[in-house]
């Protein structure tokens, strides 16, 4: 009879690599249940570009609504796309010149200041998610968070967004890119998706460094007043 049978891999030259980014998480659900989750969730895809002729050929996310009053918000609108080493993204804002509260530029400024949005998990547990909140100027509020709001304010994204802004008249464009290496390293990365949420914060008044808000999201969280830190508020960005 054998014993302490033990199985023998085969030999690395026979093995298929995938890269590191794209690699199963063990820390996930099962499949079979993330699957049951993944088929309720609204989802879009992105392409895969090695080089960006215009921004206007990207395919966008217009479906940003108020759904806690029946009354319009301004435009908002998100593309993306990703090569070999980044997701590239992009906001474009309607609506008046932004209003921005500013100190002393510390990055909690953001929260009275007209932004946008971009929240990531790995699984509907969101232990941990983690939050970009960035305004017109540049400014990034990031924090890690666990459900339900308990926020991290000293963490901070582990590498340059590359964050660049223009403010006209009638609207202003936020962009950025992301690491893959970066968002696989945080979970967030799977199999070629991303469970991702995409918000906007319109500021319609700054008083006294007060900013009144008015939230418009991609996805309807479906709750009673506005709140984003809820795992109903989230969809899935899929790498074609």
């Amino acid at each position: 009879m054998l014993t302490n049978h033990k199985k023998i891999p085969p030999p690395q030259f026979l093995k298929k690599s995938k890269p590191s980014f794209f690699k199963e998480n063990e820390n996930l659900p099962s499949q079979g249940l993330q699957d049951r989750i993944n088929i309720f969730m609204k989802k879009f895809s992105i392409p895969k570009i090695k080089q960006l002729v215009n921004w206007e050929s990207i395919a966008k996310r217009r479906d940003f609504t108020y759904p806690w009053k029946e009354e319009d918000t301004p435009a908002t609108s998100f593309a993306a796309y990703y090569d070999d080493i980044d997701i590239y993204f992009r906001f474009v804002a309607e609506g008046p010149k932004p209003l921005m509260h500013v100190v002393t530029n510390h990055k909690l400024e953001v929260i009275h200041s007209e932004r946008v949005e971009i929240f990531f998990r790995s699984d509907d547990n969101m232990n941990p998610y983690y939050v970009l909140e960035m305004d017109p100027l540049g400014r990034v509020l990031d924090y890690k968070a666990v459900h339900y709001r308990d926020f991290d304010r000293s963490w901070q994204w582990p590498d340059s967004l590359a964050i660049q802004t223009e403010i006209h008249d009638e609207y202003y464009t936020l962009q950025g890119k992301f690491k893959l290496e970066t968002l696989a390293s945080l979970g967030v990365l799977q199999n070629k998706e991303i469970q991702i949420g995409l918000y906007r914060g319109h500021c319609i008044d700054l008083t006294d460094g007060v900013g009144t808000i008015k939230w418009s999201a991609w996805v309807d969280p479906k709750t009673t007043n506005p709140d984003f830190h809820v795992p109903s508020s989230f969809g899935r960005m899929i790498l074609d």
